[in-house]
Parts: structure tokens; sequence; C-alpha cells
């Protein structure tokens, strides 16, 4: 095996200005991939820590309660009962929260704007604290100071909201200004109660542009709610990647403690309204989702990115597949005496395929080993500098303010795997050509 590398190496060296065009050409295609790979894994955490912070757990058990076929609530009852059942029956847990939903117009002094209100307990809600980052006045008042203000404990106080930095610059509203909060309850009348900006944080991308949160009690107080009565149990747990596995144990175990749940729909609850509205049943029906279920009407987004990274990436592999077989053609031409002596001598025509296709996936493999670490440090570079997006509706879309790269060692293994495994793929047919030369045509033809 040795003979055969070193035979390969040599030739590389050999021919170096063809060997050293071929290789760049190869690293930076990876180093394309793996930056573009590093964008796409980005915009998923990203997406990953938006949900599960503003809207949704790993595991999410909600419902729909209908006093009248045409009602449409996203409620449920027994919130107690329900989250010890869930407590007690979910592998894997880490924690729960139970979170209280509502849709209010909020109105200031200068502008109004729908949103979806979202009570919490502060005191349960250590993710959530740890996640948010309130905004600098500066962030959404021109003349601002550099100055964080606010505080999210008063949510602990009924009356308080917090909102983000894109609803205080369209409502023109700094901290502690008040707000009304207008909503139609569940028997259908009109509720108004105010509010006080307890705290304004950096936005989230898309989804905080809707988002506001509330203590439980001051969403209970606009809709009349009991204390049992809640919006959706939120769990988390300790490997988020099972989340769909947890979701169908816990519809077997709810479905046999008599709860009736409706069938799975991969999309957030306010998706789910007209359907509900539309169907003949009345009391209380549940819904289980996972996190991206409901961030699916984002999806589009990472669609978007992995179909442009393959488009791009495939006109460029044709282009190397083409420059790797032109490469291995040259080669074998150039070696056709060489060809003719080692056949001449015994040696079979396996070893000689071997012995070139062995030439290509040495110069591919150490070509896309640098291309990828390139790609990695590049992006781990942009990453760092925490770039910021000028454009808002770049933003929105990005689900952040800076633009974001994600580096893991599985993205490098399959840049280079893909690109090794493709050059030895183009470079199988000069090489078998190479192997079918006769010894005796092989020398002639050399002379």
């Amino acid at each position: 095996m040795s003979v055969y590398i070193k035979i390969a190496g040599r030739n590389l060296i050999q021919a170096r200005r063809r060997s050293l065009l071929v290789g760049l050409a190869l690293a930076l295609v990876t180093m394309l991939l793996v930056v573009l790979m590093s964008w796409s894994k980005g915009l998923t955490e990203t997406m990953f820590k938006a949900a599960t912070t503003l809207s949704a757990g790993h595991v999410n058990v909600a419902g729909f309660f209908k006093a009248k076929e045409a009602d449409s609530i996203p409620l449920i009852t027994g919130t107690k009962k329900l989250r010890a059942l869930i407590e007690a029956n979910t592998p894997d847990l880490d924690y729960l929260i139970d979170r209280r939903r509502g849709w209010a117009r909020v109105i200031s002094e200068s502008s109004s704007m729908n949103v979806g209100l979202t009570g919490i307990d502060i005191d349960e809600e250590s993710r959530f604290l740890t996640s948010i980052q309130l905004a600098k006045e500066s962030d959404y008042l021109a003349d601002g100071r550099d100055e964080i203000l606010g505080d999210v404990s008063k949510l602990k106080e009924p009356g308080f909201v917090m909102i983000f930095s894109a609803q205080a610059k369209r409502l023109g509203v700094v901290v502690g200004d008040p707000l009304t909060l207008t909503t139609e309850t569940m028997s259908g009348s009109r509720n108004t109660g105010d509010a006080v900006i307890a705290a304004i944080a950096k936005d989230v991308g898309y989804m905080s542009n809707w988002s506001v949160f509330t203590g439980k009690e001051t969403i209970g107080q606009l809709y009349d709610l009991s204390p049992d009565v809640s919006g959706a149990v939120q769990v988390y747990l300790k490997d988020p990647s099972k989340s769909a596995e947890v979701m169908g144990h816990l519809v077997r175990v709810l479905t046999d403690e008599g709860y009736t749940l409706m069938e799975h729909d991969p999309q957030p609850f306010w998706m789910k309204f007209e359907v509900v509205a539309g169907e003949d049943w009345t009391g209380q029906k549940l819904d289980l989702t996972i996190w991206s279920d409901e961030v699916s009407f984002l999806q589009w987004v990472l669609n978007a990115v992995d179909g442009v990274s393959f488009v791009l990436v495939s006109i460029l592999v044709v282009i190397i597949a083409v420059g790797i077989m032109n490469s291995m053609w040259m080669s074998v031409r150039e070696r056709t005496s060489e060809v003719g002596t080692l056949r001449a001598i015994g040696m079979s025509r396996g070893r000689v395929l071997f012995m070139f296709l062995l030439e290509a996936l040495i110069l591919a493999f150490f070509s896309t080993v640098v291309g990828s670490l390139l790609g990695a440090g590049l992006a781990l570079a942009v990453d760092a500098a925490h770039i910021h997006v000028p454009f808002a509706a770049i933003r929105a879309i990005l689900m952040s303010d800076t633009v974001n790269f994600v580096v893991g060692l599985p993205q490098l293994a399959i840049a280079v795997g893909v690109f090794t495994s493709i050059a030895g793929l183009a470079a199988l047919w000069p090489a078998h050509m190479a192997s079918r030369m006769q010894p005796v045509t092989a020398i002639h033809q050399a002379q």
C-alpha cells in the first residue's frame, strides 16, 4: 500500500501546477459548502432558541375549548392535574411550565397594534430570563441613552407588560409608559385593561414582532379565567432531539387517561382557529406539538437557504468533477509509457486502476481538509465579529440582529467525505481506461 501512496504522491508533485489548480478549486468549493452549512445550522439554532423562548417548549400540551360548536378558544382546563400527569410520565424531563395565551390590541398615546399575549409565572421562567436580553434605551428611542432600563421581575405584579424594541418604536413608548389592552373575552364581549411597560427587550427576529409578555394574573383578569385554566403546558427535555419521541409517548399516556386529543397538525396553534371553529364538537380537546411545529411557518427560510446552497454547490461540483476528469485524462496520457511498462512487468489491471484512483483521492482528501478548515475558520470569525444586520426585514427573517454561524465537526466530515467521494467518482472512468490499456499498445503509443 505504501508503494502506491508514494507513486501517487510523486506523480502529484511532478504535475504540481495541475495538482495545485485542481486542489485549490476543491478547497474553495469545500470552504463554500462548510460556510453555507454553518449558516444553515446557525439559522436552525437561532430559530430553536427563539421558538423555545417565546412560544413553545420542546413538547407542548395545549388545546382548545368549545362551549359551542362555533367557538375556537385556545385554553386548557384542569391544568394542575394535567401538569402532574405530564411530569410523572415524561421520560428525559428537565422541567415544565405552563403559560396563558391571549390576543389583544395594544394601544399607546400615538399608535396601536395587534399582539399575542403570553402570561407567564416569572418564578418558574428561569430559562426565559436568561435567554431574553433587555434593550438599551437608544435601541428604541432616537435620542435615548445607552442604558438598559426596566425590570422584568415586575411581571410578578398584575398590570405590567414586557414588549420588544420594534414594538416600542412602532408604539412610540419607553419604559414606564402606560398602555391600554383591549380584547374579546370567551363570552364574546369586549374587555379593556390598563398596563405599564415594565421592560423593553431586544428583538428576537420575526417572532417577537407580535409577542407581548405579562403575568398570568393580568391575562386572567382580562379573560376572567379561573386559576386552573391555562393556555399550554410547555415541556422541556434534557435532550431536545427526543421531542417527537416524547410527544408520541405523551399521546398514548393522555389517551389512556381519558383525554380527547386532536389529530396531530404540525402548525402553530393560531393557524388552527378556523379549522377548530368549523368542527362539530364541544368541550375540550388537547393538541400536542413539538417546537418545530410551532415555527413551521418560518421553515421556508431554512428551505430557501438550503435550496440556494444546493443549487450553487451542485453547479460547482459539476465544474470540479469535469476538471478532475480532465486532469486525470492528461495524467493518463502523459504516463502511457509508464502504464505500458507496469502492465508488461505483471501489474494487474485492478492495481493500475487503484493507482490512478488513489492519486485523485489523495489530492481530494488533503484539498478538502484544507478547504473545510478554512471554511470553519471563516464562519467562526464572522460569528465572533457579531456583524450587525442593518435592514429590519432581513433581521426579521434571520430572527436575529446579527449574522450567526454554527460550526460542528459533522459538517466538516460531511464536506470532506462528499467532495473526496465526488473526486474519486470523477477519476474512476479515466483510471478504468488506463487499466484497460494493452502493454504493447501503450508502449507503442508512447514511442
